[in-house]
């Protein structure tokens, strides 16, 4: 359930929402909106995640959270969420759940809802399958502009991860990433 500070379709018409957007009273927040006096923080972006996910067990990760800690300008559709291991979800169309190892150093809670930290959305980002997705590389780059977590934290991650799988490939990238000119 939204908070006060966020509106859906079903407190008003979407049509009116949109038109309220138009008028320069609100702006959107993922699938929500919030009055443009609301100040674009990561709770409010968490919150927002919510209305789309609202089963507590699962956390933000990937693109999500990147968009929660302000890296994205956007929300991600599907949503993207982890579920622990043995947590069984029921498939849900507006929501791409993945079966992850993750502990409570990997999650903060941000108004009840939780979401992995800045340093744990850049390695798991970093080492996706197959070749390195462009909103990805952009969802990195700007979580390092935004001052959300630093190359040198993501690099002790990563070594601290060992021999997991993607970890050389997730090094790799971001070496490139750092090596490349914005933009590239």
């Amino acid at each position: 359930m939204p908070s006060s500070r966020l509106l859906t379709s079903t407190d008003w018409p979407e049509a009116e929402l949109r038109a309220a957007v138009l008028a320069g009273e609100l702006v959107p927040v993922g699938s929500c909106w919030t009055s443009v006096a609301e100040a674009q923080v990561p709770s409010l972006r968490a919150e927002a995640w919510a209305v789309d996910v609202p089963d507590r067990r699962l956390v933000a990760c990937g693109g999500s959270a990147a968009w929660i800690w302000g890296g994205r300008s956007c929300a991600p559709e599907p949503a993207e969420a982890a579920a622990s291991l043995g947590i069984r979800v029921a498939d849900v169309a507006t929501v791409r759940v993945r079966q992850v190892r993750i502990g409570p150093e990997d999650t903060v809670a941000l108004d009840g809802v939780r979401v992995t930290t800045p340093v744990r959305t850049v390695v798991d980002l970093l080492r996706a399958i197959g070749d390195l997705d462009p909103d990805a590389a952009d969802a990195v780059r700007g979580l390092f502009a935004v001052g959300a977590t630093e190359p040198e934290a993501v690099l002790a991650a990563l070594d601290a991860l060992g021999t997991v799988p993607m970890v050389r490939q997730a090094a790799r990238r971001l070496d490139a990433l750092l090596d490349a000119p914005l933009g590239g």
